[in-house]
């Protein structure tokens, strides 16, 4: 079992949640696998997720990989604080 930091906001009427996590393997297909995987986790926990994205370091520096406008609104403001825990 993994544990994996996590950020649920709401911003302007939206849930959001960002998962201190990348995919074994840096594919596309494999990180979108993996955040479907994280958003039910996350969803069985209770959390209401409207748009969804993962956060982790690459080349030494934060990367998102998510709902695309997420991703750019993350982009500007950088990573939010971790709020929940989410066992997987």
């Amino acid at each position: 079992m993994n544990k994996i930091d996590l950020a649920h906001l709401r911003h302007q009427g939206i849930d959001f949640v960002v998962f201190a996590a990348d995919a074994r393997s840096s594919t596309n297909s494999a990180r979108d696998e993996l955040l479907a995987e994280l958003i039910v986790a996350a969803r069985q926990q209770g959390l209401k997720v409207d748009k969804a994205a993962l956060a982790f370091r690459s080349g030494g520096s934060t990367r998102f990989y998510g709902t695309p406008d997420l991703v750019r609104f993350l982009s500007r403001t950088g990573v939010p604080r971790w709020t929940h825990t989410l066992k997987v």
